[in-house]
């Protein structure tokens, strides 16, 4: 019995020495940081009263030019970050010294969860392997190929809302509407699939989707754990997907897959290009092929990275233009006359021409980024001209989009919706890396070319053919965001009038 007390006083002992030497970090290097509370260390309102980005917003707005160094301490549970606060640290983490912070540090296992071990997840050598092999499915040449399947489910999309508008005599919730968009879009892109989800809310693809990103396989306790140490827990043979969803993807892409080759099917989408490296794969062409795993993961994570993203980014936007009827007038003005030079002809060429549009997108995407902050780890030792702020190997960094996003110095009165900001002249005097929606340097969003194009067409055929107006109840402004989503999304939905233009 002696022994075993003293044994568990040992054990004790060390866990309380380790608890002290973690929290103490920052306070030891004399880097400036905001206190930090056991366990949660700096993150004690998340998925509670604060949303992620705001509190790295809080943090950035805290210590910006308020310190000697370009980064400050902090503590996500027990995992020791960065968040960096000078807008030439962001520079050099995401571009210059890509080398030193070329990682996320994100739970990936691809023996047990072959979904994880996806180009966003995937670090080192392996990454730069598969970031070579996919770059080319994504140029401005694959895109227009898929535009015509794309505008196909453009009109679905204007047939259904139309059908909601006329039925509805008050206001739509229009969040729901945008996400079955998307889903059809990146469905019948990149698995091939004619998925219904507009025309069928309950359709499994899109039920799917949505589980994919808000339902767990363990508690929250043990996904702090494959936050905190995705190296332990992948040793561990740990999982993350929800096992349903990993069964119902793995089967539809095998399934896609067998009846393609059997039947010698194109389609020219991204499911097309999957195939041909499996093919190479298949033939022996290891270097430039991928295996049916490696295929699985980088459709889902297609889907997964542009289903929930573009249609957020599609009602922020249609609310914005709600609470801005003049953007929206000028948008409309602008949308019509393309068409109508092109004889109503809505193609890759006439949409490259919306330039307003882009401006409207990007403003959107500047106020609100769906995705508020990116994360990076340090691979090896960064030292900095200040010998105290050097960056220990394995430390998280953080980049907090969002904050950028709303830093006045960058973006004078930016709780306003203005998309001039993004006129030529106005971009060209802004620094580096001010403008991180898709994040920034070698790896940045492999597919932003698509999400800007479904987002495109949605936008500019929902524009051409509807009005969009604030409800006087049932809007909520200004805008309020869910503080249990890592992602950025209204708390209620999005509510608006809905009419058909000219009505």
């Amino acid at each position: 019995m002696a022994v075993l007390i003293v044994l568990l006083i040992g054990v004790l002992t060390l866990a309380v020495w380790f608890v002290h030497q973690n929290f103490t970090y920052w306070k030891r290097r004399g880097i400036p940081h905001d206190a930090p509370k056991i366990p949660y260390g700096n993150t004690s309102e998340l998925m509670k009263t604060m949303q992620l980005s705001d509190i790295f917003k809080r943090t950035y707005f805290k210590y910006k030019n308020k310190t000697d160094g370009p980064f400050v301490g902090f503590y996500f549970f027990f995992k020791k970050m960065v968040v960096v606060t000078d807008i030439d640290f962001a520079k050099t983490v995401l571009i210059r010294e890509f080398d030193k912070f070329h990682d996320r540090g994100i739970f990936h296992n691809e023996r047990d969860d072959p979904l994880t071990a996806n180009l966003v997840n995937i670090e080192g050598q392996k990454w730069k392997t598969l970031r070579q092999k996919l770059t080319p499915t994504f140029t401005s040449g694959k895109m227009k190929t898929m535009f015509p399947t794309i505008l196909e489910v453009g009109d679905d999309l204007v047939r259904v809302l139309d059908q909601k508008a006329s039925a509805s005599k008050d206001s739509l919730e229009i969040t729901d509407v945008l996400a079955r968009f998307t889903a059809d879009v990146i469905g019948t892109c990149a698995f091939g699939l004619d998925c219904h989800s507009l025309s069928d809310p309950k359709a499994e693809f899109v039920q799917m989707g949505t589980a994919a990103i808000n339902e767990r396989r363990y508690g929250k306790s043990l996904d702090m754990f494959l936050f905190g140490a995705p190296r332990l827990a992948a040793k561990l043979r740990m999982k993350q997907s929800v096992q349903k969803v990993e069964d119902f993807y793995m089967n539809i892409i095998k399934d896609t897959v067998n009846y393609r080759v059997k039947n010698n099917v194109k389609r020219n989408d991204f499911m097309d290009m999957l195939i041909e490296m499996k093919s190479k794969y298949d033939n022996g062409d290891k270097q430039n092929g991928l295996t049916f795993n490696e295929i699985a993961a980088q459709a889902f994570i297609f889907f997964l990275a542009g289903f929930e993203t573009s249609s957020t980014t599609m009602g922020f936007a249609l609310y914005e233009l709600a609470c801005n009827q003049d953007v929206q007038d000028k948008l409309r003005n602008e949308i019509d006359s393309v068409l109508k030079k092109h004889n109503g002809k809505f193609d890759y060429d006439s949409m490259r021409e919306m330039t307003y549009m882009e401006k409207v997108i990007n403003e959107t995407m500047r106020k609100r980024p769906v995705v508020g902050h990116l994360i990076r780890i340090a691979t090896q030792r960064y030292e900095h001209s200040n010998p105290k702020y050097y960056i220990e190997e394995g430390t998280g960094v953080l980049v907090p989009t969002r904050a950028i996003h709303h830093d006045p110095e960058f973006y004078p009165e930016p709780e306003k919706f203005i998309p001039e900001r993004f006129d030529e002249d106005q971009v060209q005097q802004r620094p580096a890396c001010t403008f991180l929606p898709f994040g920034d340097g070698p790896r940045n969003c492999i597919g932003l070319r698509f999400g800007l194009m479904q987002v495109f067409v949605g936008m500019a055929l929902l524009i051409h053919n509807f009005k969009f107006e604030l409800h006087p109840t049932k809007t909520v402004v200004p805008l309020e965001y869910k503080t249990d989503n890592i992602l950025m999304s209204s708390k209620d939905g999005i509510h608006l009038k809905v009419s058909r233009v000219g009505k």
